[in-house]
């Protein structure tokens, strides 16, 4: 027996219907949202129900040298929980449960398959929500959210999923469960695990359990601005000077004007002005008017054309342009959504280096940016002609583009990904970032927890 087969029946006997061989179930595992895909399939997806799954499906592939990649919602985009030839599938997106809500402890513990959306839809009635606001909050799952150390729209407010996330549950590779972090709003004992495991993509174990910080809902109203600019330069220079104002909006977003084009044409909406760009901007909270008055004051200064709302069914249409990105692109052709991050003063000098990639490069570079933290999506759009999967690999020029602006990002002291993970996508470019040896000592680090190298290997950390 090959040890693949050797494992699989290993599962089947221990797991029975949890085990899924099925051609449809093998060919979605081999990819996520990013266009990228694994080669080959994997030998099987299990279709984890509890932790004793995902704790027996590690001891079997320890046991066997399977090597084990974990999924949720699929909606990752850096290739993270693509999984390969030889591989275990582990879904835990089957694991969806809220296991305790704690009004007065301001805590949650929930399974790691629950999406962002119910979550907080089951939050709701307790007055309380989680932060932690991605795009995709609608499909995206919270272990998806700590496996990648997710963002989103609200974070340069409220935070990233590192600032929402008191402790993890997590199995090791060879089936061992810890608990990591602590229920208490303050807790320094030992190593900060839990921030070690948050962004860690599935190398360091398997999350199966999460304890939240939660926040009360924010009173008062919802205040939303629209402006729009001649280009895209003016529209960072204004959003750069909110933040000097010392405003904090709850949500501060960039569209250029190709992403805005796009995104009108989706939604059937007028054509925006050409060149065009866009930040749409929430105020939240007591003062919710007053900053958002103040906001459009330095606007119209940086050459804006403002237009405000108090109506929060406006302010959720305006963001509805937003959060239709995704779908945008899709339309236009195969994307290759990337992110990267700069400082916030530095943003108008990205969009700089956006457009010197695009001259040079004899491209179109859609762009949107989280303006309020300084994360930007640039996407690379192509054609090409899919595999047997209907998958569109990324040809070798926008690969040139994409390492032509990672590298502008890291110039201007950026980083090659504020949300969405290395995965495979970025592997290539780490060891950039983080220089040689911190870059050998965080793949030591990851051995520690996983001597065998048996947790979604190839990503983040491969040569």
């Amino acid at each position: 027996m090959t040890p693949g087969a050797d494992a699989l029946a290993l599962l089947s006997a221990e797991l029975g219907d949890r085990v899924d061989t099925s051609p449809e179930s093998l060919s979605t595992a081999r990819a996520d949202k990013s266009g990228h895909a694994a080669s080959g399939q994997p030998i099987a997806v299990v279709h984890a129900r509890s932790v004793a799954d995902v704790q027996q499906t590690l001891r079997i592939a320890t046991r066997t040298g399977t090597p084990v990649v974990t999924r949720g919602a699929g909606t990752g985009l850096a290739g993270g929980a693509n999984a390969g030839r030889g591989e275990i599938a582990l879904s835990v997106r089957g694991m969806d449960r809220i296991l305790e809500v704690r009004p007065d402890d301001l805590l949650a513990v929930v399974e790691p398959g629950i999406l962002n959306a119910d979550l907080n839809a089951a939050l709701e009635p307790y007055g309380l929500w989680w932060a932690p606001d991605p795009a995709s909050r609608a499909i995206s799952t919270v272990g998806g959210n700590i496996a990648t150390g997710a963002g989103g729209l609200l974070c340069a407010k409220y935070g990233v999923v590192r600032d929402a996330v008191l402790g993890v549950d997590l199995v090791l590779a060879d089936g061992r469960l810890l608990q990591l972090g602590h229920r208490t709003v303050k807790g320094v004992t030992g190593l900060d695990l839990t921030s070690l495991v948050i962004g860690s993509e599935g190398t360091l174990g398997v999350v199966v359990g999460a304890t939240l910080k939660l926040r009360r809902l924010v009173p008062g109203e919802v205040c939303t601005i629209a402006a729009t600019f001649p280009d895209v330069r003016r529209a960072a220079e204004a959003s750069a000077a909110v933040t000097a104002s010392g405003a904090q909006p709850a949500i501060m977003e960039l569209m250029d004007a190709a992403s805005l084009a796009a995104v009108h044409a989706l939604l059937s909406l007028d054509a925006p002005t050409p060149g065009a760009a866009q930040l749409t901007i929430q105020t939240d909270g007591p003062a919710a008017a007053a900053e958002a008055d103040a906001i459009a004051a330095v606007l119209r200064i940086a050459g804006g054309n403002v237009a405000l709302s108090h109506d929060r069914a406006e302010g959720e249409r305006l963001l509805t342009i937003r959060r239709s990105m995704h779908p945008a692109m899709e339309s236009l052709g195969t994307a290759l959504i990337e992110d990267v991050s700069v400082p916030r003063s530095a943003l108008p000098a990205m969009f700089d280096e956006i457009a010197r990639v695009e001259r040079e490069h004899g491209i179109v570079i859609p762009t949107v940016a989280h303006a309020g933290d300084g994360n930007l999506h640039p996407n690379f759009i192509f054609a090409g002609e899919p595999d047997e999967f209907g998958v569109v690999e990324a040809p070798e020029h926008v690969w040139a583009a994409a390492d032509d602006l990672f590298r502008a990002a890291l110039r201007l002291g950026g980083t090659l990904t504020g949300e969405h993970g290395v995965g495979v996508l970025k592997r290539r470019w780490l060891a950039d970032e983080l220089g040689e040896d911190q870059w050998e000592l965080q793949r030591q680090i990851a051995r520690v927890f996983d001597p065998q190298g048996i947790l979604n290997p190839g990503k983040v950390f491969a040569p």
